[in-house]
């Protein structure tokens, strides 16, 4: 305003964060649950699919099956239950163009900090625009985090000794560069996990000969690509019988399989044994190779499409070392057992680096968030913070039926808080002895390395992380939003009228018609 020091600030009712698979689905339960709602995601990057739009390596494919990382409102309808990423890609983008949640995304847009103020029941959001050098800055109601866990700008990779004297080229998956040319060249792949088993394949086929070596076995499940019974059953069923049919029979599927894991960890060893060297050449060493020291589900189980892996490693395209690094030398790496690997090409798929809420600084109040001091409400908020919410997806399940189970409960605290003509949310844990423990639950290296950044999950409902869609089924979709943990409260002020806001007075700047804004101090 240039008659008075007044700055104007848009306001909306809320902002998601992030444009992946979970910021596509906020968008469109917001759309259909909450039609009078305000809101925009803002993405950090210059593109849509978050992960499926960063990672570009060769072979990228889901690890759960599509009829569960789909979405529910759109069932997948390819061919293969595992996808390749580019088509998952395509699915995210097509999504997001049909329901107009694309024009709602404002990329180049990173969140820096947040902060909630009771008083006027509201987040303050600084946001850093690229291409800018002036921060800028946004009000809302409800602030709900999709970004996932990944830290995107750089994956981990261990100090290991002698990298720089090695000859050949390094390369971590997270940064796979568009002109890296693997054929006729000796490939070592570092690593034993999802990203390192899906990698081998797609080199075997072009490279000299690719090397796994591991640290430490993983589980490794063969699948069909293609499911005969979810092929037969959309061939045979109408499309609205078929998705929720064949999405609920691979959801409880998984489940039964991790339960199955957790109960009789012998018993799925033996199982994932006998595939395993039924597919492999006989006599092939399965106890130094296949044979992990920790139970099923310790570690997120890897899985391999028409066991592609083992067929690789029959044919002699691939192999298996495990074995430890001792350092890297001109033309290769030095184990620790004297043996040398020679390589021209070394990837580095040692993990990834988490990151909570995309990094964001969060306080309430003017008081900064002691993140590892807060407990998880229901898998999807945080204890004594008011109105954020968390898409965190499973470690033993699709991603995606969690963050849709999520987006639909916030839609309900929203319409109940425009409703009772209430302003904020705020999970209570009044249960003295509720005791904390890992967020996440898995032992893989990747989560124990940042689990004393993260919050906690407590003990017993509802802090407790299931890791059950059948359990979180019950507690996010069949049970009311009034619970004795949630606190809903301060009030709208009577002199304030109700419009499309769950606090309002609509005044559009210049330039954006159709927003809120609200009057800031400068």
């Amino acid at each position: 305003c240039s008659r008075c020091n007044v700055l104007t600030v848009e306001h909306l009712n809320v902002i998601v964060v992030g444009a992946g698979l979970s910021g596509i689905a906020a968008g469109h339960y917001l759309n259909t649950e909450c039609p009078w709602a305000d809101y925009a995601i803002l993405e950090a990057r210059e593109a849509m699919g978050g992960t499926w739009d960063l990672f570009r390596y060769p072979g990228l494919r889901s690890d759960s099956d599509m009829f569960t990382l789909g979405y529910s409102f759109r069932p997948w309808d390819g061919a293969k239950a595992i996808a390749d990423g580019d088509s998952i890609l395509n699915y995210v983008r097509e999504t997001a163009a049909e329901e107009g949640i694309d024009g709602k995304i404002r990329y180049g847009h990173r969140i820096v900090a947040a902060n909630w103020s009771t008083e006027n029941a509201r987040w303050t959001v600084q946001v850093e625009r690229s291409g800018s050098d002036d921060p800028t800055t946004l009000t809302c109601d409800f602030l709900f985090s999709c970004t996932g866990y990944y830290r995107y700008d750089h994956g981990y990779t261990p100090d290991f000794p002698g990298m720089d004297s090695f000859g050949g080229t390094v390369v971590h998956p997270q940064h796979w560069p568009d002109d890296l040319d693997v054929a006729g060249k000796r490939v070592v792949v570092i690593g034993s996990g999802a990203t390192a088993i899906t990698l081998i394949p797609s080199l075997a086929r072009d490279a000299e000969h690719v090397t796994m070596l591991q640290r430490t076995p993983s589980y490794v499940a063969s699948l069909p690509a293609i499911n005969p019974l979810a092929d037969r059953a959309r061939r045979w069923l109408p499309a609205k019988v078929s998705g929720p049919v064949v999405r609920w029979a691979f959801a409880l599927g998984t489940l039964g399989s991790y339960k199955l894991s957790r109960w009789r960890p012998a018993v799925v060893k033996k199982a994932l044994r006998r595939e395993a060297a039924r597919r492999l050449p006989d006599g092939y060493d399965l106890d130094t190779h296949f044979n992990p020291p920790y139970d099923p589900w310790d570690q997120r189980l890897c899985v391999v499409p028409d066991g592609d892996l083992f067929a690789a490693i029959s044919d002699g395209s691939a192999s298996v070392v495990t074995d430890h690094v001792e350092t890297f030398t001109e033309t290769g790496i030095r184990l620790k057992s004297g043996d040398e690997l020679e390589a021209d090409i070394v990837v580095t798929a040692t993990g990834l680096e988490l990151l909570f809420a995309g990094g964001m600084e969060l306080s309430v109040d003017g008081e900064p968030l002691d993140l590892p001091s807060k407990l998880t409400y229901k898998g999807m908020m945080l204890e004594d913070v008011p109105n954020l919410a968390l898409a965190i997806g499973y470690t033993n399940a699709s991603w995606t039926l969690k963050a849709e189970l999520t987006c639909q409960y916030v839609c309900r605290i929203l319409n109940h808080l425009r409703d009772t003509g209430l302003r904020q949310a705020t999970p209570r844990n009044r249960d003295a002895s509720i005791t904390a423990a890992p967020l996440l639950g898995l032992t893989s290296g990747y989560i124990t390395r940042a689990s004393d950044r993260f919050p906690q999950q407590g003990s017993r409902f509802p802090w407790q992380v299931h890791q059950s869609y059948l359990r979180d089924y019950r507690a996010l979709r069949m049970s009311d939003v009034v619970d004795e943990a949630m606190e809903f409260s301060n009030r709208r002020s009577p002199s304030r009228p109700l419009s499309g806001r769950l606090d309002t007075a609509r005044a559009a700047p210049a330039g954006r018609s159709g927003s809120d804004s609200v009057p800031v101090d400068a």
